[in-house]
């Protein structure tokens, strides 16, 4: 390890449907790899993450089933998604975990009904940066960062490889939601993967948003699969580029394996240890 940049491994790519890995093995097998971090776990999974010297990078947001549908953006679902997260921020702080993640929501003002009407984007942003202000002031009490994500709505192919219908799929809006909110807890989560999706020219977009960019994820595309030589995005350079732009935070390999999720992660951590 280079030592330049501080490696995490996503618990769901590789507990998918609960028949690869548990927390523990993913644990080991993190620590083994140099990496510093299992993330998108909870209350549940801390204890082990600390038995094995590790940190939880980025915990989920508290919110059951599928987190990125109700969100911020709808004020239906403030009062849950605003007690969710705040339950997570406190065991963050009791477990001393860094982040949180949240997510803007679907547009649409029923969450699973694509005919219930849509959200327009400038009251999803209003509603967002209300919601987080609200957040904002119990993640400055607690010392935890709340990460907003942006997501692709292209990939409708799977449900974890492309969310159709989530308002944030603009990488500068949701940059825009986490600057309107003006607290240096409340941070933007750059997912390189969905970044190359919707916008591309993924460096330019680390370089306008490095100010408000609290966590990454990589994962290959097309397919959200390995970081192999069969995907599109040139990691080392994006990856020189976060360390340059002095990025101190915590990268994230979230794929879905296709092959060996071993082998695929080895070489995550390998093409990202720049």
């Amino acid at each position: 390890m280079k030592g330049n940049i501080r490696h995490s491994v996503v618990f769901w790519c590789f507990n998918i449907a609960g028949d690869m890995w548990d927390i523990d093995k993913t644990c080991e097998i993190a620590k083994s790899l140099g990496c510093e971090s299992v993330e998108i776990c909870g209350p549940a999974e801390f204890p082990t993450i600390k038995k094995h010297g590790l940190t939880c990078a980025l915990a989920a947001n508290g919110m059951p089933g599928a987190p990125f549908m109700k969100g911020l953006n709808n004020l239906a679902y403030h009062a849950q998604v605003i007690d969710a997260t705040t339950n997570m921020i406190d065991e963050c702080a009791k477990y001393g975990m860094a982040s949180v993640i949240a997510f803007t929501g679907y547009k649409w003002r029923d969450a699973e009904d694509p005919n219930s009407g849509e959200i327009s984007l400038e009251e999803g942003a209003d509603n967002c940066v209300a919601g987080l202000k609200k957040l904002a002031v119990h993640a400055e009490k607690m010392g935890v960062t709340i990460c907003l994500e942006h997501l692709n709505t292209r990939d409708g192919s799977h449900p974890m490889k492309g969310h159709p219908g989530y308002q944030g799929d603009d990488i500068d809006y949701v940059a825009n939601i986490v600057r309107r909110v003006g607290s240096p807890r409340v941070k933007l989560l750059f997912d390189i993967y969905h970044v190359q999706l919707m916008n591309g020219d993924v460096i330019r977009r680390l370089e306008e948003n490095i100010d408000v960019i609290g966590h990454v994820h990589t994962a290959g595309n097309p397919g959200r699969c390995e970081l192999d030589e069969n995907q599109e995005i040139n990691f080392p350079p994006i990856l020189r580029k976060l360390v340059e732009l002095g990025y101190k935070g915590f990268v994230g390999h979230e794929f879905i394996p296709t092959r060996d999720p071993l082998e695929g992660l080895k070489q995550a951590v390998q093409v990202c240890d720049v």
